[in-house]
């Protein structure tokens, strides 16, 4: 089965000192760095995905801002695939389907940025499309959000989704795991 990894979101707001940091974003990169390093050191397909923000109010992945560049830990290098977004749905109004198909990719394993939001759907669309997930979790990082006035913890949204996820839409694995099966 042809497998790609899927970065969603690696940029530098989402790290300390950005406009949005997320908990524990620099270890999850680190980690995507890795599943990173094996595809390439394979030869497999690669694809960066960029945020871009173009609603109005939006405070972070600001078009010609440092904060809405590809992190360092995962920047794209010559001839690897990049698109660009700006609905948390990655494969929403982007070529991204299209392009997997014509790669006859069936299999995604997935790194990114925040659990709860982009990661979130964009898995649930790429198992509508058909794709087997491999869902590379700690490889990915969330913040901390309210809910009625209560603030619940990053680990436990973290936690939450993947679990979800990983009840129907893909399998939880870590990128040790991964490196290690393939």
């Amino acid at each position: 089965m042809k497998t790609a990894l899927l970065l969603i979101d690696i940029q530098i707001d989402y790290f300390p000192g950005g406009k949005f940091e997320l908990v524990g974003s620099l270890a999850a990169g680190q980690k995507a760095a890795e599943a990173l390093a094996h595809f390439r050191a394979n030869h497999w397909p690669v694809i960066h995905i960029q945020h871009i923000s173009t609603r109005s109010g939006a405070t972070f992945f600001l078009p010609d801002t440092e904060g809405v560049m590809i992190h360092s830990l995962v920047a794209p290098l010559p001839g690897e695939t990049v698109f660009q977004k700006h609905f948390p749905n990655s494969f929403r109004e982007t070529p991204l389907l299209e392009f997997l198909h014509a790669q006859t990719i069936e299999q995604l394993a997935i790194a990114g940025m925040m659990t709860a939001m982009c990661v979130d759907a964009t898995v649930r669309a790429a198992f509508d499309y058909g794709f087997s997930l491999l869902l590379l979790y700690d490889a990915m990082a969330t913040r901390d959000l309210q809910f009625k006035g209560e603030i619940i913890p990053a680990v436990h949204i973290h936690g939450g989704i993947l679990a979800a996820l990983g009840s129907v839409y893909g399998q939880l694995i870590s990128v040790a795991e991964f490196t290690l099966g393939h």
